[in-house]
């Protein structure tokens, strides 16, 4: 299941179907001298290009990638797009590689960023280690920049852990295979019971079957305008529940646990049954003509603000977050 890379002894990367990089940096200097080489290299060589990174390091590199080369990039703000990790695979990699499907795409994306939040943070990583499958044998580059200065030791670590090449300070260190590489054990470690809801308001808990769906649909419709989302945000929560518990009633053992509650500006909907999943990339990858399960999970990965989800023997839970805006 592993996606390789391989360095290159002058620190490019070779043709293999997939690369997987990780690049620290420390300051501005730094991210440009790690991240421009590879823009206009893949630009040169007739490669769609994507930048997929946070507000600011967008506009960094926009303002240095000159002319006309910056015209051959696709650009996009991720912390808009990728607020849910869970929606960067589908809405984001894979749409740019799938819209060129003959072609080798080069790809800068940058999930984890300083300020991503704790409850955020294990979805990140889930991603990061998700992207080794979810291109495994196909032809692409993967640059993900991790901050050095900004990001903990533990992110750094997970770095090395999520992807099969590393590199530090910019690029000048040299590509080189990470000893720590293991995504596997990286979705096992972050497969934990999610923490309990805090005390900031009453949890809305209920059995739901097939009889009582319509009834728990209108429920979270409710919760939703009392936190005072707008109608849009109020229609997806109604949603988001509807397909969460059809999922449990029709694949898993019946009917399933919704759980309602505020968390500061963050409603969150949990369905909990007792199916367990399977594919950790359920729900995570575009959908194919005829595909019959994973529909209802992208759909929520695309209209959430976060998405977890955990499973085991016992069953699985997936919480959805909707941010006031």
């Amino acid at each position: 299941m592993s996606g390789t890379a391989q360095p290159a002894v002058d620190g490019s990367v070779d043709t293999e179907p997939f690369a997987h990089l990780a690049l620290g940096y420390r300051g501005e200097a730094e991210y440009l001298a790690g991240t421009l080489p590879f823009i206009t290299d893949g630009v040169a060589a007739a490669e769609p290009v994507l930048v997929a990174v946070p507000t600011a390091n967008l506009a960094l590199l926009r303002a240095h990638c000159a002319h006309p080369a910056a015209d051959h990039v696709s650009w996009l703000d991720l912390t808009e797009a990728g607020r849910n990790p869970g929606r960067i695979i589908p809405g984001v990699l894979r749409a740019f590689a799938d819209a060129h499907p003959d072609e080798r795409v080069r790809i800068i994306g940058e999930p984890i960023w300083p300020g991503r939040t704790d409850a955020e943070y294990p979805a990140c990583v889930q991603h990061e280690a998700l992207v080794n499958y979810a291109f495994r044998g196909r032809p692409a580059t993967i640059l993900c920049p991790y901050d050095a200065e900004g990001l903990d030791a533990r992110a750094l670590a997970d770095a090395a852990a999520t992807h099969p090449a590393v590199c530090d300070a910019g690029g000048a260190d040299g590509w080189r295979h990470s000893d720590r590489y293991a995504p596997e054990d990286v979705l096992d470690a972050y497969n934990r019971p999610l923490p309990e809801p805090t005390e900031d308001g009453p949890v809305d808990s209920r059995l739901v079957d097939v009889r009582s769906l319509p009834l728990a649909r209108h429920r979270a419709a409710e919760q939703a305008r009392r936190h005072g989302l707008s109608a849009e945000r109020v229609a997806d929560v109604e949603l988001a529940i509807t397909e969460l518990l059809s999922n449990s009633i029709e694949h898993g053992s019946g009917s399933g646990v919704a759980r309602i509650w505020s968390a500061g500006d963050d409603l969150v909907c949990e369905v909990w049954d007792a199916g367990r999943l399977s594919d950790p990339l359920l729900g995570q990858l575009p959908v194919t003509a005829g595909q019959q399960r994973g529909r209802g999970l992208l759909l929520v990965n695309q209209i959430a603000d976060l998405v977890r989800l955990q499973t085991d023997a016992n069953g699985t839970t997936v919480r959805a977050h909707f941010r006031r805006r």
